[in-house]
């Protein structure tokens, strides 16, 4: 297996994918969107214009997962193709860069509701990453993760169990997994009900009232709360996109406290930055 990392052996003329990834975060701390795409769409132009096809890959992965976030599906897809063909063009398709290419497309297919497509991609993510020696726990964690989300979406309870499990798992070896956790286990409480809902063949309000389910979510809200409580976990711009990403599905479950006081939190780590 190819460990070939974005911002390999690059050509002569190319793009500063480190200094361009800084400042993406840098805007991404402020929440400032529309500052991240002028700033990705100009090093996207100039990737182009120097032929930096593998600059390109790494400004078009950036690209999909933000327009995943605005909710702009017809260029979040544009972007999808794109990078899809440049691995191609690259010769990628046994390398970690393919992988991470393949899980972000994925993502953002699953997010548009492409679920039989997305779980495709995440499968030949599966394929390279489990297959790489030293795969980074975070790169597994957030694949196992958002493969749930399609098997859930599809129905397949027993497959996006197992990978949760395997998720929960893997980011317990990672810095910072506790974040991480706290997500899988607020996705894990969603997938509670979608499995009543299906077996009930009821709404997923009604799938609500059922005991079991009522308890299940619950105990996993709960536990998704004390991780986002870890102590010694650093309040960065990191930790302020988790808890506002956290928020709506406490609120969802009637967790209004617990939502507002996560968004107090991100809003607060936002005004220092």
């Amino acid at each position: 297996m190819t460990q070939e990392p974005f911002g390999g052996v690059s050509p002569s003329r190319s793009i500063p994918q480190q200094r361009v990834v800084e400042k993406l975060d840098d805007y991404m701390s402020r929440r400032d969107y529309a500052g991240a795409e002028r700033h990705l769409m100009y090093w996207l132009d100039e990737a182009c214009m120097l032929g930096d096809k593998r600059g390109e890959l790494m400004v078009r992965n950036e690209l999909v997962g933000h327009f995943r976030k605005t909710g702009d599906k017809r260029r979040a897809l544009e972007h999808v193709d794109a990078a899809l063909r440049l691995v191609d063009e690259l010769g990628f398709g046994n390398t970690i860069s393919a992988g991470t290419t393949y899980t972000n497309a994925a993502t953002a297919l699953n997010a548009f509701g492409e679920n039989e497509r997305s779980l495709s991609l995440f499968e030949k993510a599966a394929a390279l990453y489990e297959g790489a020696p030293g795969t980074a726990p975070h790169l597994l964690g957030g694949l196992y993760n958002n493969m749930a989300l399609a098997c859930v979406a599809l129905g397949r309870h027993d497959e996006a169990d197992a990978l949760y499990e395997k998720a929960l798992a893997v980011m317990a070896r990672s810095e910072r997994g506790q974040l991480e956790q706290a997500i899988t286990y607020l996705n894990m409480a969603d997938a509670a009900v979608a499995r009543t809902s299906r077996e009930l063949g009821c709404s997923a309000q009604e799938a609500m009232a059922d005991p079991s389910c009522d308890h299940a979510v619950e105990v996993l809200l709960d536990t998704a709360l004390e991780l986002l409580d870890t102590p010694g976990v650093p309040h960065d711009g990191y930790y302020a996109f988790v808890c506002e990403k956290c928020a709506p599905t406490f609120a969802h479950y009637g967790y209004f406290l617990a939502d507002a006081d996560l968004r107090e939190r991100a809003r607060a780590i936002y005004e220092r930055a």
